[in-house]
């Protein structure tokens, strides 16, 4: 079951402005890198079903989390059906978030009062996400549908979005500027804040480093 309800993951997505994606089949690599980032001050991290037995990747992740990063809030991502959801909702996923939106997956989330998080590339999309009962919606891949300026133009007629961006997203000072001026809630990075030499070498401290300067820059966008 989830740690914690639906009003704490999405004011700790909001609050800090960033939700790390990441996947690695070895638990132990994810363990590291969920515990760099949870020192880096990252409070929400969406671990992504992409690989073989992901599922069990994740249920010792979730499990790690509670006993060495208790503030930590583990979920999941790259879910497209609803009974890969419920899966993940029984291992313990505080949210769940997709590539797209599937309304089913909505129905089983609503259910356990879960947070769905579901990509979409468009503004009726989004609309039909939010009459589904989503509340944070995920604009993917962000980088290709419109970049900042498609947040910022639908958020005029649709002020009470809440909004993720996902692709597109980088670590520096003038990327996450414009998407926090578009009017994002919060961004979620992937591999550009995990660079493959870094993982390789197990440089843990400097992801360490690349979360807590993407919160200076997001802090300084927010002034």
């Amino acid at each position: 079951m989830a740690k914690f309800n639906k009003i704490q993951v999405l004011k700790a997505m909001s609050n800090t402005g960033m939700v790390p994606v990441f996947y690695h089949k070895d638990p132990e690599v994810a363990k590291n890198v969920l515990k760099a980032c949870y020192e880096g001050g990252v409070r929400a991290f969406e671990f992504t079903n992409r690989g073989d037995f992901a599922h069990e990747v994740f249920g010792e992740l979730v499990k790690f989390a509670a006993r060495e990063c208790p503030e930590m809030i583990v979920g999941v991502g790259s879910i497209v059906d609803p009974a890969t959801a419920a899966l993940y909702i029984q291992l313990g996923a505080n949210f769940v978030v997709g590539p797209l939106f599937n309304p089913e997956i909505a129905k089983v989330c609503n259910r356990r009062l879960i947070p769905y998080t579901p990509g979409c590339g468009s503004v009726s999309e989004i609309g039909f996400a939010q009459e589904a009962g989503c509340d944070l919606c995920k604009v993917f891949p962000a980088g290709n549908v419109g970049g900042p300026s498609f947040v910022k133009n639908m958020m005029s007629p649709m002020p009470w979005s809440m909004i993720m961006v996902t692709g597109g997203v980088e670590p520096s000072a003038e990327n996450l500027t414009a998407w926090i001026k578009a009017g994002v809630t919060c961004v979620g990075m992937g591999s550009k804040l995990f660079p493959k030499e870094v993982i390789a070498a197990k440089e843990w401290s400097k992801i360490t480093e690349l979360c807590k300067d993407a919160f200076s820059y997001i802090e300084q966008a927010r002034k």
